[in-house]
């Protein structure tokens, strides 16, 4: 009964076209239009909201939610956490979850990307140059390369979708506490202008290569140097 209240505001939201943000009838019109109790539609509507498709807001109303995919970064999180206290090697999962995403993408953006996204990628990679001579190159500039790069697609759910599993992945590094090897930040720059290069030059398969080189260097800090179902040789250079 439940899940088909939640079933039907959903059904409702699409069918009156609402976006992120609308307002949604009252308690007592959805009572009408459902024919349920109030205590029915509070469920469905709390349910909802954290799945992020509705907000409760109290004294204003109910609204359309974000739809973002924050639910799924909360259960990447700890399902990854929770397998490595089982004994899996769940943080490394979530990594090649990460790098099978992109290293099928990449190659659709060689050549492609405009001249204003390439300035973009360049000042970031010097910024990583100038982080790095001084100590070590800041997660947020490495994410923000990332997600500039695959932005070139304009494809908004991937962007979504890339952004949790970045989230997810050094939330869980944050929860389990060091246990890699530092990244050489000489190294993560060189990895990151070549993948830039071979973006900007058309290759894509030059641009492949060196995002399976880049995760294989993060695989390798993780402690395990291959990864099941992809290639050794890609790992080589």
């Amino acid at each position: 009964m439940a899940s088909d209240i939640q079933e039907r505001i959903k059904k409702l939201i699409i069918d009156r076209r609402l976006a992120s943000g609308a307002s949604l009838p009252t308690e007592p019109e959805l009572m009408a239009l459902l024919g349920v109790s109030r205590n029915s539609v509070r469920e469905a509507l709390k349910a909802l909201q954290a799945m992020g498709i509705v907000e409760i807001r109290h004294g204003f109303g109910t609204y359309v939610g974000p739809m973002s995919v924050a639910p799924m970064i909360e259960g990447l999180t700890f399902r990854t956490v929770a397998g490595h206290y089982r004994g899996e090697d769940s943080l490394l999962q979530l990594l090649e979850l990460r790098e099978a995403v992109e290293t099928g993408l990449i190659s659709r953006l060689a050549g492609q990307l405009p001249a204003s996204d390439l300035a973009e990628l360049d000042a970031l990679v010097e910024r990583m140059e100038q982080e790095a001579a001084v100590g070590a190159v800041a997660a947020e500039t490495d994410r923000a390369f990332h997600a500039t790069l695959y932005r070139g697609l304009g494809n908004l759910l991937l962007g979504e979708v890339l952004e949790a599993f970045w989230d997810a992945f050094h939330r869980v590094r944050t929860d389990l506490g060091p246990h890699d090897v530092p990244p050489d930040p000489k190294v993560t720059c060189r990895q990151h202008r070549e993948i830039l290069d071979a973006v900007r030059s058309g290759d894509g398969i030059r641009a492949e290569q060196a995002i399976r080189e880049h995760f294989g260097n993060i695989r390798t800090r993780l402690g395990s140097p291959t990864s099941s179902g992809l290639p050794n040789h890609a790992y080589d250079k």
